[in-house]
């Protein structure tokens, strides 16, 4: 006889609101010792400044889980609909108001 109980789903909403979502055509990540953060972004041609649409900040297990994730969806979405080709690279100038990176 064992004394587990039966697993329980998690019941997830999503309001209307975030239902329609974000676009986004540009993604920054950063990280620290104890996060990543990803900032998602939608740049239009022309115009000099665009703002955060969205920031989501993971835990780094999390990050890797969706990592993981992520590379698992496309792969599926590669196999049902061939494989998604690369854009040239684009090269934006980012500036976020603090001194610039350096190497």
């Amino acid at each position: 006889m064992t004394d587990q109980q039966p697993q329980q789903g998690i019941n997830i909403e999503i309001t209307e609101e975030i239902a329609e979502g974000t676009y986004a055509n540009l993604a920054i990540i950063t990280h620290s010792h104890a996060e990543f953060v990803v900032d998602f972004v939608n740049v239009m041609p022309g115009t000099p400044k665009s703002k955060v649409k969205s920031r989501i900040i993971f835990t780094p297990q999390h990050a890797k889980r969706f990592m993981k994730a992520l590379i698992e969806n496309v792969q599926r979405y590669e196999a049902a609909n061939g494989e998604i080709k690369d854009l040239e690279e684009v090269q934006i100038p980012l500036h976020f108001g603090g001194p610039a990176a350096q190497a």
